[in-house]
């Protein structure tokens, strides 16, 4: 449907090298009070065709990571290579194949919606047929052919997220960089954005992306690292990471705030004999369980009388407060 944009995409050979590979990737930065580490000799494979994520807080070390692999940050030490390139010396030629998608747009408000793909597909020298052909596909891809010829300044937070991804794709990039791509959307938007997204992968292009959303990285990422304090603390699959690092299910029980503490202990001895698992956080408790229902089930039975209860599947935010004593959004 989309021809043009997987037109720099080559076929996949078996056992093709890694697109992107790190070694010991450090990112130091100096400041008044002394050295600040943000990238903590990190080890990082991505695959041709795959979606990889990096998932964790804001200050995990994401974003720096995200600059390196764009080539806009330079290593402080470590080795990376891109597209079978040195990234420390081929930066260049490394960003005339890849897109990014930054945290916040930056698109040119004094331009229109056509006028923002245009100009920025000038910056890599496409012949104007060519431009003016991508140009008419993207807006297609972007859902934003009705608006061509808008300012850029009305459009919604999700229009303008869908024309900053347009823009990245105009030079058919093998590798798309994500920084935090759905923030600040509300939910339809943000479902609009995965479906482009999915769209992308199912065409050839490899996804790299970063984000502090669970339910983002489960619906986009094939294989992620969650990142704590500048290191890698798991990788795997979104199902193998909850497979390892949590239960089937957990109920959350709400109770009075100053009774959390002691409903808390209480829960430890009463599923002793299941080995659950107990988290207590400002609002609530969660018991991490296989049966969530019958666990319930069993604490009002004890004579404890929570507010309200939950039972759900685990997610990866579970994960994350497995391996880090804190929720994602901390």
């Amino acid at each position: 449907m989309y021809p043009l944009l997987g037109a720099n995409v080559p076929s996949v050979p078996d056992a093709a090298p890694a697109l992107i590979e790190a070694r010991g990737l450090t990112k130091t930065f100096t400041t008044k009070s002394g050295a600040f580490t943000a990238v903590d000799g990190i080890d990082v494979t991505v695959a041709r065709g795959e979606a990889f994520g990096f998932l964790g807080p804001n200050g995990a070390g994401k974003s720096s990571t995200m600059r390196m692999v764009a080539c806009v940050a330079p290593l402080s030490s470590g080795s990376l290579q891109i597209l079978g390139m040195d990234a420390a010396t081929q930066g260049p030629s490394i960003r005339a194949r890849i897109g990014v998608v930054p945290q916040q747009d930056n698109l040119d408000n004094s331009l229109s919606v056509r006028e923002n793909l245009y100009v920025y597909g000038r910056y890599f020298g496409l012949h104007r047929s060519l431009l003016n052909e991508r140009v008419d596909e993207l807006l297609e891809f972007a859902q934003l052919a009705d608006r061509a010829s808008s300012p850029v300044e009305p459009l919604s937070g999700g229009m303008k997220r869908r024309l900053t991804i347009a823009r990245s794709l105009i030079n058919a990039p093998e590798i798309l960089l994500l920084d935090e791509p759905t923030t600040g959307l509300d939910p339809q938007a943000r479902h609009v954005l995965w479906d482009r997204l999915y769209r992308l992968k199912q065409q050839g292009v490899t996804l790299v992306l970063t984000t502090h959303y669970m339910d983002e990285a489960e619906q986009l990422c094939d294989r992620l690292v969650v990142m704590d304090g500048g290191r890698i603390v798991a990788e795997g699959s979104p199902v193998s990471l909850i497979a390892t690092h949590s239960t089937r299910e957990v109920a959350e029980l709400r109770f009075a705030p100053e009774a959390n503490g002691y409903a808390a202990e209480k829960l430890v001895d009463l599923f002793a004999s299941e080995r659950a698992r107990v988290e207590v956080l400002p609002d609530r408790v969660l018991l991490y369980v296989e049966d969530g229902e019958h666990a319930v089930v069993r604490t009002h039975e004890s004579g404890l009388a929570p507010v309200s209860t939950l039972v759900r599947r685990s997610s990866l935010e579970d994960v994350f407060l497995r391996l880090t004593g804190r929720s994602l959004v901390d």
